[in-house]
């Protein structure tokens, strides 16, 4: 298992908002996005930030859209389709949807609608 599981969400959100923020995307889209992938709605998602939640407790809770099979493409070097290990694999994903959010892909496309 890999040491990010045991990462609070909350501790990589910030990071997440900068840098959609830095190009002119806002919180709400981002949790837009997060919300999307994992079924939270925000006061779920809000608890979770709250708690401290740490990866693998938020993924083991959440309800992956029935689209995440959708998500591919590469995030540090490695395709997102081909990750083996179930946890990294949607870590991966929600790296992929914020780095989409970030390029300025319509909201549409990142949620795969």
């Amino acid at each position: 298992m890999s040491r990010i599981s045991t990462v609070s969400v909350a501790s990589v959100y910030p990071h997440y908002l900068a840098k959609v923020e830095k190009k002119g995307r806002t919180q709400s889209e981002l949790d837009e996005v997060i919300e999307w992938l994992t079924g939270f709605d925000e006061s779920a998602l809000r608890a979770h930030l709250a708690a401290g939640t740490t990866f693998e407790d938020f993924f083991a809770e959440a309800r992956l859209n029935p689209s995440v099979s959708l998500i591919t493409g590469v995030v540090c070097g490695i395709r997102v389709e081909e990750i083996e290990d179930p946890l990294m694999q949607k870590i991966r994903y929600l790296d992929k949807l914020v780095d989409e959010l970030a390029k300025g892909k319509a909201m549409e496309k990142v949620l795969r609608t």
